[in-house]
């Protein structure tokens, strides 16, 4: 039986990065596949590898409850037509529009990927109470359908969507990250003099941007001997973006030097000798999980998500969130102890190959379309 598989992603440049070769294997093993989501310059990357495009108007940020009706009904509109068997929702609001809109279209099997809350649930502000009851509702309509699996990067999340009763433990299935291809991401010596520390990711506040560039001030300030850079590039439509007057600001104090938008992070780990990612918040930072391929050490946050990708005081060190003189002190003592890092970075390696290959990730994909598979007809 040629069965249908539709994933609906809000941005596709995260469907590309984090769930392709889960799209390739299904058609591999079988499966027709189509892709739905927000167009973009990177659209044409969908048909270029074979598979059928479908525009959605989606946004990530958006809140004007008319387009958010409108994104929820062309969603519906697009089970009706395709009829699925397989639905993979990736992201918040594809994943509460989506599976609502499965059980009025009574879509067979539904896979719904869990990688991030959101500022929703993150938020302590009382002025936020009010949308979360919200959200909190549409989780708890979303996940009601009896042939749906939620997959969770960490056990944080997990927990919070189960304590307001969102969904029953039995729907729950944890896969640790979207994976990494160890061939591409490969262990590298640590390059010759000073050390270069790296933060890499996207240009947001919630990603401690701010954090860092003080910590490498205070370092500065403690005479350590080390280079650093800012790989990235904003997102506008996060509100938790930096502005190019940020970026900007950044740049002109000399401190760290702003590298903007990279593809070939593999190279950039390679180069450099410590990687550093002090988010408030994460479902599980893919990052982390390429720098360990690479064999860097790295420094990151004890908050959810960051500390489940790291085997803490292994393969790198855990500090308190926004704490920049926490964070400077483990930068300085991995800059200053060459030793200690190079066998983080050897145990990040032998972290990535036992849980995070690529190959490992896409089997639990796999696994659990077979099982919602199997309740087909039933």
């Amino acid at each position: 039986m040629n069965l249908k598989i539709l994933f609906i992603v809000n941005d596709v440049s995260f469907f590309l990065s984090h769930r392709l070769p889960i799209a390739k294997e299904a058609r591999a093993r079988g499966y027709s596949v189509y892709i739905a989501a927000m167009p973009s310059a990177l659209s044409a990357i969908i048909s270029e590898n074979d598979f059928e495009f479908c525009p959605l108007p989606l946004t990530r940020s958006g809140k004007n409850p008319f387009f958010e009706m409108r994104s929820f009904f062309s969603i519906f509109l697009l089970l009706r037509r395709l009829r699925p068997d397989i639905l993979h929702l990736v992201t918040i609001k594809p994943v509460l529009y989506g599976a609502i809109a499965a059980r009025l279209c009574s879509i067979y099997g539904v896979v719904c990927a869990v990688s991030g809350l959101g500022f929703v649930f993150t938020s302590k502000s009382k002025k936020n109470l009010p949308i979360r009851f919200l959200v909190s509702w549409l989780y708890r309509a979303a996940f009601g359908k009896e042939n749906l699996r939620v997959i969770f990067q960490n056990p944080d999340d997990r927990d919070v969507l189960l304590s307001i009763r969102a969904l029953n433990s039995s729907k729950v299935r944890m896969i640790r990250g979207s994976g990494v291809d160890l061939a591409m991401y490969q262990a590298r010596p640590e390059p010759l003099g000073a050390p270069i520390v790296c933060f890499a990711a996207r240009l947001l506040r919630d990603k401690g941007v701010f954090e860092y560039v003080a910590a490498v001030r205070l370092l500065q300030e403690r005479g350590v001997t080390a280079s650093y850079r800012l790989v990235g590039d904003p997102d506008p439509g996060n509100p938790s973006s930096l502005t190019a007057s940020d970026i900007e600001t950044v740049r002109q104090e000399g401190l760290v030097e702003v590298i903007g938008f990279r593809d070939d992070i593999a190279d950039i780990f390679a180069s450099s000798h410590l990687v550093v990612l002090p988010s408030y918040r994460e479902g599980l930072p893919k990052v982390l999980v390429e720098a360990a391929a690479c064999g860097r050490a790295v420094i990151t946050t004890d908050v959810p998500g960051c500390r489940d990708a790291i085997d803490p005081g292994e393969t790198g060190l855990l500090v308190p969130m926004k704490s920049v003189t926490g964070l400077a002190d483990a930068m300085q003592r991995l800059i200053e102890d060459g030793e200690l890092r190079r066998r983080m970075g050897a145990a990040g390696r032998m972290l990535a190959e036992r849980e995070f290959a690529i190959e490992k990730v896409v089997q639990q994909h796999l696994d659990i379309y077979a099982e919602l598979e199997a309740n087909i007809g039933k």
